[in-house]
């Protein structure tokens, strides 16, 4: 199908320089006072996470800014508040807890990027911190952060993302409801 691939690292390496020094040597193993002030003011991450099979996933989670409580410079917990209920990021921590997060600040082209070990936690003391209109949530995702590190702004700045005349007309936006209602439909012909 693809008329190259590229199959080792030593090939991948030959098409690019190294990276500055800067660049290198940015990812910390902690959560320093920088980090926790981005965390304190991003109201939304994504969530990555992997099977033991090597299945992706990737999960949006959103709330009031700095809804991710820092516990200490090596721990941060999410909240889990309602949604699809298919738990497809906690099933996936279950068999393996690596996880990606990554933070965004609307208006900021830079995103914070946290790397480390994630558990399922119930525990009522962390979790009554981070109620929701006196409501704490049921679970939550604790990190253990391995790394840390500013991403560079130049995906965001490509994109235009936060500039509004870069963005489609309302009218030209997908459906989320036709793309919904086809996708049950396809699943409901599939398994008759």
């Amino acid at each position: 199908m693809f008329k190259k691939v590229i199959q080792s690292e030593e090939e991948l390496k030959a098409l690019f320089t190294p990276p500055s020094k800067a660049a290198a040597n940015k990812v910390i193993t902690v959560i320093d006072e920088h980090c926790k002030d981005f965390l304190a003011r991003s109201p939304f991450l994504f969530l990555a996470t992997t099977n033991k099979d090597g299945q992706c996933d990737n999960s949006p989670r959103g709330d009031y800014p700095g809804f991710v409580q820092v516990l200490d410079e090596k721990h941060l917990v999410i909240p889990d508040r309602p949604g699809n209920r298919r738990l497809d990021s906690m099933h996936n921590i279950l068999k393996n807890p690596h996880v990606g997060l990554l933070f965004i600040i609307p208006g900021l082209n830079e995103t914070l990027r946290i790397n480390g070990k994630a558990a399922i936690i119930q525990d009522e003391d962390i979790l009554a911190k981070m109620a929701d209109k006196g409501k704490a949530p049921l679970l939550g995702i604790a990190v253990e952060v391995e790394e840390c590190f500013l991403h560079c702004a130049n995906s965001f700045n490509r994109a235009g993302i936060w500039k509004p005349e870069t963005w489609l007309a309302k009218e030209d936006l997908p459906s989320p409801a036709e793309m919904f209602a086809a996708h049950i439909a396809t699943n409901v012909i599939e398994k008759v």
